[in-house]
């Protein structure tokens, strides 16, 4: 597939905020998180617009140059994570104050993140609805998983639905056999990616 793919900066920090709040807006987690629509509606790309912050800032993000697709990634290194980064509080104050899922989802996956090896993190990765089922995200995601397989570096997410779980299997990506449970509400499944060597 033919897509041409840029690093973002801060200028396109909009245009990222907007494709992943068009991508995520009928996903099972952000439904959960602001179960009714019009408030998603006004709150969910403040709430996005968080993790675009912390990948412009410590990561990479990919974008495709039509607008259609946007990749967040971030390198964790090995060792336990720093405890001054209190990134789920920040979720909730940026986005939804009285809203408690806000913060929680940041809290129940960071719990299950894994520190023992460097990798990289899939923080986010959105396609906008128009443009699902053609391969944009697996377009999006080579040249970081190519990466991966040279420098023998694992890669990690977490993912959101069926439809995504899916689409990580066949690009190397397994199950780590523990779900992020949010209550009353839908699973999340920890992915973890081991460098293909052939």
């Amino acid at each position: 597939m033919g897509v041409r793919i840029r690093q973002a900066d801060r200028g396109d920090r909009d245009e990222v905020v907007r494709i992943l709040d068009e991508a995520f807006h009928d996903d099972p987690v952000s439904s959960w998180v602001f179960p009714d629509e019009d408030h998603r509606r006004a709150v969910h790309g403040r709430f996005l617009g968080v993790f675009a912050d912390i990948t412009l800032s410590h990561g990479r993000i990919d974008l495709l140059e039509d607008g259609t697709a946007v990749a967040l990634w971030i390198s964790v290194p090995a060792g336990a994570p720093q405890g001054t980064d209190d990134t789920p509080a920040l979720m909730r104050e940026t986005a939804d104050p009285d809203n408690e899922r806000a913060e929680l989802v940041g809290r129940l996956t960071g719990a299950l993140h894994p520190h023992d090896r460097a990798h990289e993190y899939l923080l986010m990765i959105g396609v906008s609805p128009q443009r699902q089922g053609e391969g944009l995200g697996e377009a999006l995601m080579r040249g970081v998983l190519e990466r991966c397989d040279r420098e023998g570096l694992p890669a990690y997410l977490e993912a959101s639905s069926e439809r995504s779980r899916r689409l990580y299997e066949r690009l190397g990506f397994a199950f780590m056999g523990k779900t992020v449970e949010l209550p009353e509400g839908p699973s999340m499944w920890p992915m973890w990616r081991e460098p293909r060597t052939d």
